[in-house]
């Protein structure tokens, strides 16, 4: 048999969730300083303090439109605004994904241009900072994911709104950002060639080439590529890269004045004491194989290159010489002396 509970319980229980309740509505009253108050106000004190730079405030106030009237007059209009207000305040990432929400809850408003643009100039200034504008900073250096997200959402809005008064502006960022991302694949085909990674060197040259193919670094592309052919033995494909360097780009670097390929047949790769001296010191250069493989002859090629003429004799040791280090046994030098008289014999 169950037995009844009495008003004690009920009240000890009661108690502490009733205390909670009151604590909560008082602590949501005293920070809810909009109660009561209309649409209109809460926007136009959210505008007044975007206009004197309180983005803090004029977010909060935004935030608490949405909350109290979600589908009001204004809260398009304060979707859209907030995207700004964060956007100043230094939140890129805020202000993507307000103006992504912007984009999904109004696709047919007026602003929605605007989004786009909003959203591609978040990441486009998101890596820009107070010692950047003193130090001499090379932006191309750096990792490029955020310069590419800026790109993809500049072209979305020049593909869907080319008549928008933000497009010309889009296109003119678009340029300096194609030629960030072209100088970004430069500079890693440069670090790979420090590395003789030569086949890496090469793929990323020829990406550069095929997706930006105006900007000012395709010239130097077209260098790697040909340079990066040789080192891999591939003379055709280099004589083809070389023609389109000599045709498009004939004021290259690397081309002397008959026109020809100049080789760079040195890499850099920092000694010791180069390093430890901060460049002082010692050199950071070294010669490299021009290739790690054999080429075949060909003598018509706009490069010249031939084979050694002279026969190489492999030599064989003997297994004492081996183990005493070459102080004992045979070392091979006799039967390469003997095989150089009898090929010498044969030919008289």
């Amino acid at each position: 048999m169950i037995k009844p509970i009495n008003n004690k319980t009920v009240k000890r229980l009661l108690r502490p969730l009733l205390f909670i309740s009151v604590v909560f509505l008082f602590s949501c009253a005293s920070d809810d300083q909009f109660s009561g108050s209309t649409e209109e106000y809460i926007y136009n004190e959210a505008v007044d303090a975007l206009r004197t730079n309180a983005f803090a405030t004029a977010i909060a106030n935004f935030q608490q439109l949405e909350a109290l009237f979600p589908f009001g007059q204004y809260a398009a209009q304060a979707q859209i605004e907030l995207v700004y207000a964060y956007y100043r305040s230094g939140d890129a990432e805020a202000a993507r994904a307000a103006a992504d929400r912007f984009i999904r809850l109004y696709p047919d408003d007026n602003n929605v241009d605007y989004a786009y643009y909003m959203k591609g100039l978040a990441f486009y200034t998101e890596d820009t900072s107070v010692l950047s504008r003193f130090l001499p900073t090379d932006p191309s250096k750096r990792d490029p994911g955020n310069a590419r997200e800026s790109f993809t959402d500049f072209a979305q809005l020049v593909t869907r709104f080319p008549n928008s008064p933000y497009a010309a502006d889009a296109r003119a960022r678009m340029i300096y950002l194609r030629n960030l991302l072209a100088d970004y694949e430069i500079h890693v085909a440069n670090f790979y060639i420090e590395r003789q990674a030569f086949l890496s060197a090469l793929n990323r040259a020829k990406y550069m080439v095929e997706n930006y193919q105006e900007s000012p670094a395709v010239p130097r592309a077209m260098e790697i590529m040909t340079e990066m052919y040789l080192r891999l033995g591939l003379n055709d494909l280099a004589e083809s890269s070389l023609t389109i360097l000599k045709e498009n780009y004939p004021d290259s670097d690397q081309l002397n004045d008959s026109g020809d390929f100049i080789v760079s047949t040195q890499i850099t790769d920092p000694s010791f004491l180069y390093s430890v001296s901060f460049g002082l010191i010692g050199s950071n250069k070294r010669d490299t194989a021009l290739a790690p493989t054999r080429r075949p002859e060909n003598t018509d090629s706009a490069f010249g290159f031939q084979l050694p003429t002279e026969p190489t004799v492999e030599e064989e040791r003997s297994l004492l010489n081996i183990l005493t280090l070459g102080m004992l046994g045979d070392s091979g030098d006799q039967e390469v002396q003997q095989n150089s008289v009898e090929e010498t014999t044969a030919e008289n």
